[in-house]
């Protein structure tokens, strides 16, 4: 029996039955033809898209997808950063009746295959990708490629030749139970597990999302966390459907500032690490310690805050928020102070991201998840597992029936792996993760995630994993801010060793950290420390980093390069 339970029933103002995307595109294709929809930044000129154009085009896309005459629910599949194409693609697989599969842009050449091989993907759609190696490398027999608009895109058939057809003129609607589409997890450990969603499944969470952020046709949003994960897909994508958005797209990492003015997005969703890089890029530029007298004096603060939320880009922004992995209270904290409250959301591929949030902002509530969407039963078994259940829950994993009966409990609700408490409130914190929690050498279990959220209250340190399995006491992993790399060694030592003393303070004597060790290596998803969604690789950083975190030192921080 479940020891906590929250929001069991559907809340009044869910929609319980939704339409498909596909019917919102000939809506606005017929009603707000000439309306902008997204915006594509290219060599630093701008392409845009009505709903018109958008239409037309997934049109033209569907009829050159029919052409090839591949039976109803093939996979189709999606390869390349986030782009106006990416979008106009997956709505021309729908129309087509098939089914697609994003496959993340950093995915290395064995990923790609086995996914390909996986989903028997007869043809896949190649955009912009920041290393072109592991695509050039495919070798699976048969495969099709077909190329966005972009320069270095690799593929056999460039966008020009694959559109040059004339659009298609029926207007399909799927049943809401087809299969739409396979989402592959980007898990740290095995091979990724084919998430299957159907039209209803992540179509209700789309549509419902809206309530909670209140978004309507006036809102401007970006779309720069990848589209092949979850929330981008839900949140940014499939709600803008829903509610008529616009779609701004980033051209590049060294343009993101840029296009994030240019769009001043009304909404803004991200996720820890790159909060974490924005707080670092504040402060680049202005000390903490001159940013908190400024912000302290009356009237002056206030000027500096917007100053400050102006030059991120987020001067016309009324609501902000991170997901995809626990984010420090600390960092919120700080952000609250210059007026950027960020709310968290807490969510998973095989329930379409669409679990809890903080919205709206509750500054004692920071370190919560918030409570479950509207909707959704969310409760905590015996074993501290947060369970959820609600139509937004994954029918299974494709091809793999072990695995789905394994994730669901017989009432239907899913295993998350998170571990987590509920309070009289209603609001869920999670506490670790199921699978991360280790056990030392003196036989006692240690969660990581709180003590890891304590560090990063530092802000010298920009990335952390606390690991400890079978050793006498736990131990710190992190990576340095630029700035802090640039400090004399001694100062950051002695700012760590504080930091380690007063982090020990507050832990029981089996959690407390016996050193830190210290890389100037940033974790990424190149050095394939994180995954593309930027959560640590915990297990692959402690193979990596064996040797240190076994080694026998004196010093209380130890450093690692």
């Amino acid at each position: 029996m479940p020891l906590d339970n929250t929001n069991q029933a559907a809340v009044a103002g869910v929609q319980n039955t939704i339409i498909s995307p596909l019917e919102m595109l000939y809506k606005w294709e017929k009603e707000n033809t000439e309306q902008h929809y997204m915006t594509q930044p290219v060599k630093g000129e701008t392409r845009t898209f009505t709903w018109g154009q958008t239409a037309e085009t997934a049109r033209r896309v569907a009829a050159k997808l029919k052409s090839y005459d591949y039976p109803k629910g093939t996979r189709i599949g999606i390869l390349g950063k986030n782009t106006a194409e990416w979008v106009i693609t997956d709505l021309a697989i729908m129309m087509a009746g098939y089914v697609s599969v994003p496959i993340f842009s950093t995915a290395g050449k064995d990923t790609i295959t086995y996914v390909l091989e996986h989903a028997e993907c007869p043809l896949l759609f190649v955009g912009k990708l920041d290393n072109t190696a592991a695509i050039n490398a495919i070798e699976t027999d048969d495969l099709i490629k077909v190329g966005f608009p972009y320069d270095d895109v690799s593929a056999d058939i460039d966008w020009g030749t694959f559109t040059d057809i004339e659009p298609m003129q029926e207007s399909p609607v799927h049943d809401m139970n087809d299969i739409m589409t396979i989402i592959y997890t980007s898990g740290s450990t095995g091979q990724p597990k084919g998430v299957v969603h159907t039209y209803n499944t992540i179509n209700w969470a789309a549509r419902n999302s809206l309530n909670a952020l209140e978004v309507s046709a006036k809102d401007r949003v970006m779309s720069y966390l990848p589209l092949a994960h979850i929330t981008e897909r839900v949140l940014i994508e499939l709600a803008s459907l829903y509610a008529g958005t616009s779609i701004h797209f980033v051209e590049s990492l060294e343009s993101f500032t840029r296009d994030v003015k240019d769009c001043q997005p009304t909404l803004f969703i991200s996720v820890p690490r790159l909060w974490t890089k924005f707080q670092m890029g504040v402060l680049s530029q202005i000390p903490q310690k001159k940013l908190s007298f400024l912000l302290s004096i009356p009237f002056v603060g206030k000027k500096v805050a917007k100053k400050v939320r102006d030059g991120l880009g987020f001067g016309s922004a009324r609501m902000w928020a991170s997901g995809s992995a626990p984010i420090p209270p600390a960092t919120i904290e700080w952000f609250s102070k210059i007026g950027v409250d960020i709310s968290e959301g807490w969510g998973m591929t095989e329930n379409s991201a669409y679990g809890t949030s903080t919205i709206p902002f509750r500054a004692d509530k920071i370190g919560s998840i918030g409570k479950a969407y509207d909707g959704v039963e969310v409760r905590i078994a015996e074993d501290g597992e947060i369970q959820v259940k609600g139509t937004c829950n994954m029918v299974g994993y494709y091809k793999d029936q072990e695995k789905t009966d394994e994730v669901f409990t017989s009432d239907g609700y899913l295993r998350t792996g998170d571990k987590g408490v509920i309070d009289d409130d209603g609001f869920v914190f999670i506490t670790g993760r199921l699978k991360d929690i280790f056990k030392t050498e003196k036989g006692k279990y240690v969660a990581p995630a709180p003590i890891e959220a304590s560090i990063m209250e530092n802000s010298m340190v920009e990335q952390v994993c606390v690991t400890g399995t079978s050793l006498p006491q736990p131990i710190a992993l992190l990576v340095l801010s630029a700035d802090a790399r640039t400090e004399a060694k001694d100062i950051v030592t002695e700012a760590l060793t504080n930091t380690l003393n007063e982090v020990n303070a507050q832990l029981e004597s089996h959690q407390r950290m016996d050193r830190v060790i210290v890389f100037t290596e940033e974790w990424s998803v190149e050095n394939e420390l994180l995954t593309p969604t930027l959560k640590v690789k915990r297990h692959v950083i402690e193979e990596k980093f064996k040797d240190a975190i076994t080694g026998k030192y004196s010093d209380k921080v130890v450093w690692g390069d």
